[in-house]
């Protein structure tokens, strides 16, 4: 096991030393164990582990009630142009045939 730090911006455990600076393969963030370590940025993914941004699309991977509605969000529902936003349902988005919804990053994948 490697006595590393992990990335202080990404929480990689893959940290690896070039000179006298760590970096993180993961998120190229550089730093070194005297500079000040940089407030966490949250990073969002999605169900299979892949990093989610602003704008990107998605694809609903189960079959997902809609609350208030009769009807259901069907798996395999394509959602663009997504926006990240803090919380639990942490998706801001806006579906044909629905309107305007929030979804968990962890019932989607990127499309």
């Amino acid at each position: 096991m490697s006595d590393l730090p992990n990335c202080p911006k990404c929480n990689s455990e893959y940290t690896y030393e070039v000179g006298a600076l760590f970096t993180c393969p993961e998120c190229a963030y550089e730093w070194s164990t005297s500079a000040p370590v940089p407030e966490k940025a949250r990073i969002w993914k999605d169900a299979n582990g892949n990093i989610l941004q602003d704008g990107d699309s998605v694809t609903v991977i189960k079959d997902l009630k809609v609350k208030g509605s009769s009807s259901m969000l069907k798996g395999g529902t394509k959602v663009r142009n997504i926006r990240l936003i803090e919380g639990d349902h942490d998706i801001d988005c806006k579906i044909d045939g629905f309107g305007p919804m929030q979804l968990k990053s962890e019932f989607v994948k990127k499309a």
